[in-house]
């Protein structure tokens, strides 16, 4: 493996120097605007003590050799340049970069995740983590990739639902597939039914998944007396969603979900009216 190169580090002497020459020049907020564009301006620049760019640097390393280089930043407590990550993201999830998923843990895992993204290749290996970890930030990281090929995953995460394995996880990637499945509406739809304490949550399920068909259902749902504030304004989000209307009145004036929601918007301050001041 090549030689660990701090380049974050070696960016921020140039930078400091840089400051230092153009002080006074450019106020906070340009310094601001500005340093991301010399940064992405040293990406391309040759350093004499490496003999290569930042970025041409990465780009000579073979995909294991990337990956071993990722690796060791973490673990030697040095700084993974964005050029680093930027060439491991163009090499598509290379299986050097799952096997590193397989194997660690962490913060070390949360960046080979984000940089496996939303690939393929890395989409059965989020799946084993939605069904083994313990880290709900984690499960949530690749569920959101999950959801962005729910149709890809399909038949695995109905598998996983009639096994009983996360099923609310499995529940929000379904209702995220685009070719309609009447299995799959069936499932959402009943889960609906069947769960009257998380109303808000599979009304939501059903809104994303788009079938009009669950229209009659949360028509009938919505007009029920004893649904509270929270549910309503789901419910009637859903309906809206599906292409329905809901126009019937209704009085939530009692419901401490509305008073709650009301007395906080009574105190929230008033950013947009302008003050007059006297001049």
């Amino acid at each position: 493996m090549k030689k660990l190169i701090d380049f974050d580090a070696l960016f921020d002497r140039k930078l400091a120097q840089y400051m230092e020459e153009h002080a006074g020049e450019y106020t906070e907020k340009q310094w601001e605007d500005l340093i991301p564009r010399l940064y992405r301006k040293f990406g391309d620049t040759l350093i004499k003590s490496v003999g290569a760019t930042p970025k041409g640097y990465y780009a000579e390393m073979t995909d294991d050799e990337l990956v071993e280089a990722l690796k060791a930043h973490h673990e030697e407590g040095i700084a993974v340049s964005d050029f680093l990550c930027r060439e491991l993201e163009s090499r598509d999830c290379p299986e050097a970069l799952l096997s590193l998923m397989k194997e660690s843990e962490g913060e070390l895992l949360t960046l080979a995740i984000n940089l496996s993204g939303s690939s393929r290749k890395a989409l059965p290996v989020y799946l084993v983590i939605l069904t083994s970890s313990d880290d709900k930030e984690l499960k949530d990281t690749v569920t959101e990739y999950l959801k962005g090929n729910a149709d890809a995953v399909k038949e695995r995460v109905l598998a996983l639902y009639r096994d009983g394995v996360e099923r609310e996880y499995m529940l929000e990637i379904l209702s995220r597939c685009k070719q309609k499945d009447d299995e799959v509406f069936a499932i959402l739809l009943n889960e609906f039914r069947t769960a009257p304490d998380n109303i808000p949550m599979h009304a939501s399920y059903l809104a994303c998944y788009g079938d009009e068909r669950a229209l009659p259902v949360l028509l009938d749902y919505i007009d029920r007396d004893e649904i509270n504030y929270l549910e309503y304004q789901e419910l009637k989000y859903a309906i809206e969603a599906l292409g329905g209307e809901y126009t019937k009145v209704r009085d939530f004036s009692a419901d401490p979900y509305f008073q709650e929601i009301a007395a906080q918007s009574q105190i929230m301050p008033d950013f947009t009216s302008e003050k007059k001041t006297d001049a």
